[in-house]
Parts: structure tokens; C-alpha cells; sequence
């Protein structure tokens, strides 16, 4: 019998939004944190006598020794949120929710503790607060992935959907920037990050499982505490059940991970993650070079690149279309006998191409130096984004076991890491060598996006040799 207010699972999701939304990902948000920094002096004695104060175009943007100690955090960053994903990973598949959370929201809280407390003097503090920000809000993203499980045949509706919330939650740095303009403190800011902390905790026993949401949901599945009203079990639809085609034999971990499906996954996440680390981590060094030194102009498009930061709005088309084509392909297979589980990874196919194509048109826009044209590629940054993290969340759900999604999650967020950490000898390389022309570079990246097309073209082979022998599903 149902209790009064929201049924449990909506409330789980509501609330794992919100907490992606504001706190999960907040790390890409770094260009709007990087001017608050730099207004603040932050390593300004990196620059020497010349440097002169903010408003000073000249000594604002000849300070490469400054751009490259912020480009440094970032790429240590960025490198630890995907690196730590394997052993968090682990974590999760072995110790379950509640552990994992805990661990999430004692770093989350440090991090933000030690940035509140921070100055000039000791900006050096950065190198360890960034790092473990974000192993507390990836921690806080894989363990809410799960809720998907709840919706039966919109699960890569809610996965992409939490993706886009990780990625929206950058606009965090953007009000901090924008209230530090108003006069509220960066100390006041993040200390009210770390009294919300008391609301992770309240949410890890209220409204997650101790272990973990299964796929399919067996009849009758509870978790949490009934106080928002009692959760009805959600019951899977006839396409949803697992049929004949869809069971395999156990495999190992391994056997998985050094399949070549699991490879050109990773070369495909690695590639177009390297040129969003590149961007987002050059953008304030970028945008002073083509404003010719004008802080004002540059704070305005900061500003522009952080409110088109929202991709929970684009991130749910990207599952819809995975939903919608999935069950297409399930009714197709259950009319002709075709495995249920080789038709669901046909549905992956548009998505993977698709992220490809924008992240392409992102780096067409990116390399015109045109000021104006950057509103547009701050837009196709976005989409592309949200694409790329919901569709690397809804394909290895769908390409591989449930049990190993943790481990197989954090081990290609670890691999694509080490890749990304080329991004801080690559800006080095465009302000050195290059001398701020980042054209060669620009030219290098597109012919390796286009080279993330092999993904989706040997995943619809691949499909298309199922339907030719059943048997051959691996």
C-alpha cells in the first residue's frame, strides 16, 4: 500500500540529480575558478617584477609562468578524476555503496575544506585539494549510475541524464565567481560546500541501498527508508526480460578487458576526453590571447563558456535515442529470433558516431581564431561532452556484464587518464615552440577525431555478424 509523497525511487533520482548537479563535477568548471584565482594573486609571484596587477592587459597575459602552474593543477586534476576511477571502481563492486560514499564525502569535504582555507601564500595547497575534489565526485557519480536500474527500459535515459548533471555541476565555480564579484568571499563560498557534506551523509542512509541496485530488479526489491513513501518494485517490461539470447557464459574481468571492443572503447574515450582537458584547461590563457589582453572581454566570454556548461539538458536526447533504438531492435530480434543482448549493442552505434561528429565540429570552431565564433564552439563543447560520458556509461552497461561494470568503468576512466596527462606537454608545446599558435596542434587532434570513427564502425560490424551467426555473441 502506498505511503504519502514522492515513491522512493523518484525520490532517489531527484535527489541523485541534485547532488551531480551541484557537486559531482564541478572540477570543469576551472576557468571561472582560474580568474577568481588569479584576481586573488594565486602563484602572481611566478611572474616576476613586469607582472603587473589584473587589469593590466600586458602583465596579465605575458604571465606564462602563472598560466602553466593553473594548467598544471588542472591536468593533475582532471588526470586523478579518471585514473582514481579504477580503484573507486573497485571499491564499489567490493565494498558496496555506503562504503563507497562515505570515502566520497570525506574527500569531497577535506578538498573543500583545504581550498576555503587557502591564499596566495599558499596557493601551493591546490596541487592537493583539486585531486581529491574529484576523486570525491566521481565516487559520487559511479555510485549513483546504479539508479538507472530502477527504470527498467529507460535506464540509458537516467544514465545519460546523470552524466549531464556531472558535467552541468562545472556552473558551481561559475556562481562562485560571479558572488566573489559581488563581494561574498572564495573562503565563504566553499566553506558552505563543505557544510552541505551533512546532506551526502543524510542521503547515503536514507535513500541509497547498502549494496547495490541489481539489473534486472527481482520482484518485490526494496532499499532505503520508506519515509518518502513506499517504493513500488519496478517491474521490467516483456522487452526488457532476459531471454534466451541474452544469457553467456561467466567470463573473467580480464577476458573483458583485453577484448578488442574494450580497446577501441578506450581509444575512443581517450582521444575526444584529451581535446575537452586541452580546451577547458588552456581556455583562460586562450581567450587572453584572442582579446588581445582585455580582462573585461575575457571575464565575459568565462562567463559565456560557464552558463552553456548546463549539459544535463543535452545530455538525456543522447539516452532517448539509445532507449528508443533499443527497443526497435529488441522487437526486431524477438521477431526473428536474434539475440536480445547483440541488438541492444546495435543501439550504441548512432550514439558512439554521433559523439565523434560533434566533437569534430568542436574542433573545426575551436581552431578559428575568431572571438564572436567561440560562443558556438562553447556550445558544441557542451553537447559533445555530455554526449561523450553518457555514452561511455550506457555502453559498457550494455556491451558488457553487470557485475563487472565498476571495475570495467574505472579501468578505461584510468587508461584514458594516462592519455590526458599529454595535455599539460602539449600546452607547453603551443606556448613554447609554437609560440601561442595552436594550429599544428589543432590540425593533429582533428585527424585523431576522426580516427574515433573505427569505434562505432567495428561495433555496427560486429552487430552485423551477430545476425549472420547468433553464435558468434561475445
Amino acid at each position: 500500500m502506498a505511503g504519502q509523497g514522492l515513491p522512493l525511487h523518484v525520490a532517489t533520482l531527484l535527489t541523485g540529480l541534485l547532488e551531480c548537479l551541484g557537486f559531482a563535477g564541478i572540477l570543469f568548471g576551472w576557468p571561472s575558478l582560474v580568474f577568481v584565482f588569479k584576481n586573488e594573486d594565486y602563484f602572481k609571484d611566478l611572474c616576476g617584477q613586469d607582472a603587473g596587477p589584473i587589469g593590466n592587459a600586458t602583465g596579465q597575459a605575458d604571465c606564462k609562468a602563472q598560466d602553466e602552474r593553473f594548467s598544471l593543477i588542472f591536468t593533475l586534476g582532471s588526470f586523478m578524476n579518471n585514473f582514481m576511477t579504477f580503484p573507486t571502481g573497485y571499491i564499489f563492486d567490493r565494498f558496496k555503496t555506503t562504503v563507497a560514499r562515505l570515502i566520497a564525502i570525506f574527500f569531497y569535504t577535506t578538498a573543500t575544506l583545504i581550498i576555503a582555507f587557502t591564499s596566495a601564500g599558499s596557493a601551493v595547497l591546490l596541487f592537493l585539494a583539486m585531486p581529491m575534489l574529484t576523486i570525491g565526485g566521481i565516487l559520487f557519480l559511479i555510485t549513483n549510475l546504479q539508479i538507472g536500474n530502477l527504470f527498467g527500459q529507460h535506464r540509458s535515459t537516467i544514465i545519460t541524464l546523470y552524466n549531464g548533471a556531472f558535467d552541468s555541476s562545472s556552473a558551481v565555480f561559475l556562481i562562485i565567481k560571479l558572488l566573489y564579484e559581488k563581494g561574498i568571499s572564495l573562503r565563504a563560498s566553499f566553506i558552505f560546500l563543505s557544510v552541505c557534506s551533512t546532506w551526502h551523509v543524510a542521503r547515503t542512509f536514507l535513500l541509497m541501498p547498502r549494496g547495490h541496485i541489481p539489473y534486472p530488479l527481482p520482484p518485490n526489491y526494496s532499499y532505503g527508508v520508506g519515509w518518502t513513501g513506499q517504493s513500488k518494485p519496478i517491474l521490467l517490461s516483456p522487452l526488457e526480460t532476459p531471454g534466451k539470447g541474452q544469457k553467456q557464459e561467466p567470463r573473467s574481468f580480464w577476458s573483458y578487458a583485453l577484448s578488442r571492443r574494450f580497446a577501441w572503447h578506450l581509444v575512443w574515450l581517450s582521444v575526444i576526453q584529451l581535446w575537452h582537458y586541452l580546451f577547458i584547461g588552456t581556455l583562460n590563457s586562450l581567450l587572453t590571447n584572442m582579446a588581445g589582453g582585455d580582462m573585461a572581454r575575457v571575464s565575459t566570454y568565462t562567463n559565456a563558456f560557464a552558463f552553456t556548461q548546463f549539459g544535463v539538458l543535452c545530455a538525456p536526447w543522447n539516452g532517448l535515442l539509445m532507449d528508443r533504438l533499443k527497443q526497435k531492435y529488441q522487437k526486431e530480434a524477438r521477431k526473428t529470433g536474434s539475440s536480445t543482448l547483440a541488438v541492444a549493442l546495435c543501439s550504441t552505434v548512432p550514439s558512439l558516431a554521433l559523439t565523434s561528429l560533434l566533437c569534430l565540429g568542436f574542433a573545426l570552431c575551436a581552431s578559428v581564431p575568431v572571438l564572436p565564433l567561440q560562443y558556438l564552439t562553447f556550445i558544441l563543447q557542451v553537447i559533445s561532452r555530455s554526449f561523450l560520458y553518457g555514452s561511455n556509461a550506457a555502453f559498457l552497461t550494455i556491451a558488457f556484464p553487470s557485475e563487472h561494470f565498476g571495475k570495467l568503468f574505472g579501468l578505461v576512466m584510468a587508461l584514458s587518464a594516462v592519455v590526458s596527462l599529454l595535455q599539460f606537454p602539449i600546452f607547453t608545446l603551443i606556448k613554447g615552440p609554437l609560440q601561442n599558435d595552436p594550429f599544428y596542434v589543432n590540425v593533429m587532434f582533428m585527424l585523431a577525431i576522426l580516427l574515433t570513427f573505427v569505434h562505432p564502425f567495428l561495433v555496427y560490424r560486429e552487430c552485423h555478424s551477430w545476425k549472420e551467426t547468433p553464435c558468434a555473441i561475445a
